[in-house]
């Protein structure tokens, strides 16, 4: 009967576990179509500019290649927290997790400096249609990092407090997948956005 119970409990979980991962599969889903929108609000308006002001006279390449490069490293440094925690090794697990979350907060930290300077050479989110578009677009992918940030730093904190157990797995997990499609929404805002503005 105690195995039985056992049995029937262990089930159960495993298939919480699962709706919870198909759970954040729809949430990808319905983020790509955010995004989605989001792109292709910018691709109507990119040429609605006021007196020709454009992305090309406010974008500085060395700042974009570099939030680029930050990001596609802390993709990097994602996977081999994910490693870590197949082999069993908490310490590296939650090392490459600080590591990401760091990098993560260095990118947000130039995507704001970005804002900051170009607001303060006047294009600010009502100067034109672009803008606005453009502000909208580049603001809510830092605030889905900035979102993935502090729900890296509750599953170290999690692992720190119970180690590596199926639940902190699947969190590990979800994270690390989501900070991947973070990462090539970025690459394709970057081509378009920044690489096509600068042109």
């Amino acid at each position: 009967m105690a195995y039985a119970t056992a049995h029937h409990e262990e089930h159960h979980h495993e298939h919480d576990e699962e709706i919870k991962v198909m759970g954040f599969w729809l949430f990808l889903v319905t983020d790509c179509i955010l995004f989605g929108a989001l792109f292709a609000t910018y691709a109507v308006l990119v040429n609605h500019t006021v007196g020709g002001l454009t992305g090309k006279e406010f974008f500085e390449v060395p700042g974009f290649v570099s939030e680029t490069f930050i990001l596609l490293t802390s993709s990097f440094t994602s996977g081999l927290a994910v490693l870590s925690m197949h082999k069993g090794k908490i310490k590296p697990l939650i090392g490459w997790l600080i590591v990401t979350l760091l990098l993560g907060v260095c990118f947000v930290g130039l995507e704001i400096h970005e804002f900051q300077t170009m607001v303060h050479e006047g294009a600010t989110i009502s100067t034109s249609a672009f803008f606005t578009a453009f502000y909208t677009l580049v603001s809510t992918h830092g605030l889905h990092v900035s979102v993935g940030i502090i729900w890296m730093i509750s599953i170290t904190i999690q692992l720190k407090r119970y180690g590596i157990t199926s639940v902190t797995k699947r969190k590990v997990t979800i994270i690390s997948l989501y900070w991947h499609f973070l990462d090539a929404v970025w690459i394709f805002l970057y081509t378009v956005v920044y690489l096509m503005g600068v042109m």
